[in-house]
């Protein structure tokens, strides 16, 4: 929900803007010139000295700051690449050009300037201004100068204003693009080839999540954003592809919070003769390339932590872990005891636990997930919560899925991929009868899916990793929406609502 409320014009600047548009100044050209960024000035003149260059360049960028001494004035501009200082004064320009600075431009706006460079006694590279254009006008006052921009709620409202002030802000966003580059690059080069699936789907499913749903006038019929791309790639591996990935935006209607953003980036993998066991190797890989390549080493700081992406990382099997971490042994414990332990503990979601499965994944998420502190791989999950795992080769009741945890966060899942038509149409069917029951988060029976594994799908081994957390590791960033530009929010009118009543 949008209003012109949120609009914030500054009436000073409206001012100067309706002046401008009187005399028939063109204030928003369509074209300009720039022959040089500011970082290639500041590389290409780093040996200059007091005197100007003889060359001149041609730059632009958004005014920063501006100081008025007399018949000189010193602004300070910046681009995508560099900040720089400009020099104009009043003998150089002309009279009315300069009185057209002193009344019309501010911070915000964005000038192209002609100069040449020299180093000023401060020590500073400075562009030393012939002309300059007005390219586009401010409208909107910019916070001030020394205190920028902090406010949170404001920072992710408007991401735009936070990219102009936070330099921060901007190297985050500018190595999340450069790191899905990079693993496209990685990929691409292990002859995976990346392909793009449905966002809109008939079916739900690849995951346990409440989906977003909508309705197609045309066909008459509900549709649901996707939550995973999953069964999709995987009916590409059933046509023959036997290495494919996508990069995939996913929806899922759920809470909000440090670690969850109901729209999403992640990559999935599935590689066809591969196992579980392949893909903890090549997640390693991928993860660890993906942090060397963007911080030139494979250690990262978060919350004051040093987390190592060094090979090889821990692996334990789910039962392993709720041993060490919980001292109790899940598989040879009786379902009474561990319920009467679920309920002393106050455990979450213990009421729906019925088998020893259940106790397993309930104890593990309560005990051990924050003490996964170093990258550590979790296996063998139970046949209960994996319905899209083949069953584990030597451990009944057991399938074989790992994911991956770094601070007490996940970071990836996958496995051997089921492709047993008869117990996948089993399994769907166990999540349908919780569907019915009133649990939002089981899958759809995809019946379609079902038809094309019943074709023959080759032995395969899966894995998806998320890229937004992924990111918040690589730049220590602890909130999810820290690193999406336009995380989800609650809308200004119902948070002012929420104030009026409080």
């Amino acid at each position: 929900m949008s209003d012109s409320s949120q609009i914030s014009f500054d009436e000073a600047k409206l001012s100067k803007y309706r002046d401008l548009s009187e005399t028939g100044t063109d204030f928003y050209p369509a074209h300009f010139e720039r022959t040089s960024t500011l970082a290639e000035i500041r590389e290409h003149f780093s040996e200059i000295g007091h005197d100007p260059s003889d060359e001149e360049v041609t730059t632009a960028g958004r005014i920063y700051v501006i100081r008025r001494h007399g018949k000189t004035i010193f602004i300070d501009i910046g681009d995508e690449s560099a900040r720089m200082q400009l020099y104009i004064r009043k003998n150089d320009i002309g009279d009315e050009p300069f009185e057209f600075i002193k009344k019309y431009l501010d911070a915000g706006d964005i000038i192209g300037v002609t100069g040449r460079v020299f180093r000023t006694k401060m020590g500073e590279i400075t562009v030393w201004v012939s002309t300059y254009s007005l390219l586009a006008k401010s409208v909107c006052a910019m916070p001030e100068k020394f205190h920028g921009l902090k406010n949170t709620e404001t920072r992710y409202r408007q991401r735009y204003l936070d990219l102009i002030m936070n330099e921060e802000a901007r190297e985050t966003f500018r190595l999340r693009s450069r790191t899905i580059a990079e693993l496209r690059n990685f990929l691409n080069e292990k002859d995976f080839l990346e392909f793009e699936t449905p966002t809109l789907q008939p079916v739900y499913g690849g995951a346990n999540a409440r989906p977003f749903t909508t309705y197609h006038n045309y066909l008459e019929q509900q549709l649901f954003l996707r939550i995973a791309p999953e069964l999709y790639l995987k009916r590409l591996v059933v046509g023959g592809f036997e290495k494919v990935y996508e990069i995939s935006k996913n929806f899922r209607n759920e809470d909000i919070d440090t670690h969850h953003n109901p729209e999403f980036s992640m990559v999935e993998i599935y590689a066809a003769y591969h196992d579980y066991n392949d893909m903890m190797d090549l997640t390693e890989e991928i993860i660890s390339h993906l942090a060397e390549s963007a911080l030139g080493k494979t250690t990262v700081t978060f919350e004051g932590t040093e987390i190592s992406f060094e090979r090889p990382w821990r692996r334990l099997s789910m039962e392993d872990a709720v041993r060490e971490y919980a001292g109790i042994s899940v598989m040879d414990t009786p379902v009474e005891e561990l319920r009467r332990i679920a309920e002393s503990e106050r455990m979450e979601k213990y009421e729906g636990a019925e088998t020893k499965g259940d106790f397993l994944v309930l104890f593990f998420e309560h005990y051990c997930e924050d003490k996964l502190i170093q990258p550590t791989f979790i296996h063998d999950f139970p046949v209960e919560n994996s319905p899209l795992a083949k069953r584990h080769r030597s451990k009944p009741g057991f399938t074989e899925r790992f994911e991956l945890f770094v601070f007490g966060m996940e970071l990836a899942n996958g496995f051997s991929e089921l492709n047993d038509p008869i117990d996948q149409k089993e399994r769907f069917e166990e999540q349908d009868k919780k569907r019915r029951l009133g649990d939002l988060e089981a899958q759809m029976i995809d019946y379609d899916f079902i038809n094309a594994i019943g074709y023959g799908m080759p032995p395969t081994g899966g894995v998806g990793i998320g890229i937004d957390r992924l990111i918040m590791l690589i730049t220590g960033n602890n909130s999810i929406k820290e690193v999406i530009l336009f995380p989800s929010m609650r809308s200004i009118s119902l948070v002012e609502e929420e104030k009026t009543e409080e």
